[in-house]
C-alpha cells in the first residue's frame, strides 16, 4: 500500500561528515538559514571529523547543537579527541556507533520529541575495511529499529559509517520498512543513487561531506598527492578556500514513517578565516 498522502510529514535533513574548522564554521552559520529556506523540522550532522579533521570535541558538540542540530552522530574517529570520552555521557543527542560493546561510554540511539512527534536517530558502523572490527551492524540495527517501532516510534533515520558502498546499499535493503532514511557516511564524496526502496525506506550511499572543495577528502590536495606519488609520509593539513556542505533532505511520513521524497543536498559556500592547520 502506498503512503498516505495526507498524512502529516517530517522535513529531515542530514549533513555528512563535517571537516575541520571550515566546515564546522559552514555548518554553524548556515543551519539556521537553512532550516527557514527548506522549512526543516529536524537536522542531524555527522561530526566525527570536526575537530581538526579527526574526532570531535565537547565544545564542538555544543556549539552544533546551539547552531540547530538535534543529534550530532560520529563514526570510526569517534575517540580521537580524549576530552570526549568523559562528555558521552552527559550528551545523549550524541552518538556513537551502536555496534560497540554495551559498556562504551555513550549510547548509539536516541528518540526525541518534536513538535510534530517523536523521531528515532541510530548510529551504526560497518565490518569492511574499517576499524575498529565492532559487533555485526546489520543485526543490532535491525534490532533497534524494531524496538523503536515497537515503542511508536515510526520516524527513524540511521547513519550507517562504512567504507564500502556494497556494504552501506546492503543495509538499506536490510531495513527496508524498518527505518525510514538509510544514508551512508565515512568515504566523504557523495554519490548519486539516491531512492525509495519498496518498503518505503530512502536510501542514499554517502552522504558526502561538509568541508573545502578543492581538497582530497576534505585535505590539503598537494600533501595527498605528494604522499601517493613518493610513498613516504607526511602531514595532511586541512584544505582551505569554499566550502561545499552535502548531505540530503527527506520527507516522511509520520503515520508510517515511510519516506515520501529524498533529494541530494549540495551547496557551495565562500569560507570563513580559518586558523586550523590538521
Amino acid at each position: 500500500m502506498g503512503a498516505r498522502m495526507n498524512e502529516e510529514t517530517l522535513r529531515l535533513m542530514f549533513l555528512g561528515d563535517i571537516v575541520g574548522e571550515p566546515g564546522r564554521k559552514a555548518v554553524i552559520a548556515q543551519l539556521s538559514q537553512l532550516r527557514k529556506e527548506l522549512q526543516l523540522d529536524f537536522i542531524v550532522v555527522n561530526g566525527e571529523n570536526s575537530a581538526g579533521g579527526r574526532g570531535i570535541t565537547p565544545k564542538i558538540t555544543i556549539d552544533l547543537l546551539r547552531a540547530g542540530a538535534a543529534v550530532v552522530t560520529t563514526g570510526d574517529h569517534v575517540w580521537d579527541q580524549q576530552d570526549i570520552v568523559d562528555y558521552f555521557p552527559t550528551e545523549p543527542r550524541l552518538l556513537r556507533p551502536i555496534n560497540y560493546p554495551r559498556d562504551t561510554p555513550g549510547q548509539g540511539s536516541v528518540v526525541l520529541e518534536t513538535p510534530k512527534g517523536r523521531v528515532g536517530v541510530i548510529q551504526g558502523q560497518g565490518r569492511t575495511f574499517i576499524q575498529p572490527p565492532l559487533e555485526n551492524p546489520f543485526l543490532l540495527l535491525e534490532e533497534e529499529c524494531r524496538r523503536l517501532r515497537a515503542d511508536g516510534v515510526k520516524a527513524i533515520l540511521i547513519d550507517f559509517h562504512a567504507e564500502t558502498t556494497s556494504e552501506k546499499i546492503a543495509m538499506g535493503w536490510a531495513l527496508d520498512g524498518l527505518a525510514s532514511v538509510v544514508v551512508g557516511t565515512h568515504t566523504h564524496v557523495q554519490t548519486a543513487d539516491e531512492r525509495i526502496l519498496p518498503g518505503g525506506t530512502a536510501c542514499l550511499t554517502d552522504a558526502g561531506m561538509c568541508g573545502p572543495e578543492d581538497s582530497v577528502l576534505g585535505r590539503a590536495h598537494e600533501s595527498v598527492v605528494w604522499r601517493f606519488r613518493t610513498g613516504m609520509p607526511t602531514r595532511f593539513p586541512i584544505a582551505k578556500g569554499p566550502v561545499r556542505l552535502c548531505g540530503l533532505v527527506a520527507e516522511i511520513g509520520l503515520e508510517t514513517g515511510r519516506c515520501r521524497s529524498i533529494e541530494r543536498f549540495n551547496r557551495r559556500f565562500e569560507a570563513a578565516d580559518s586558523n586550523e592547520s590538521a
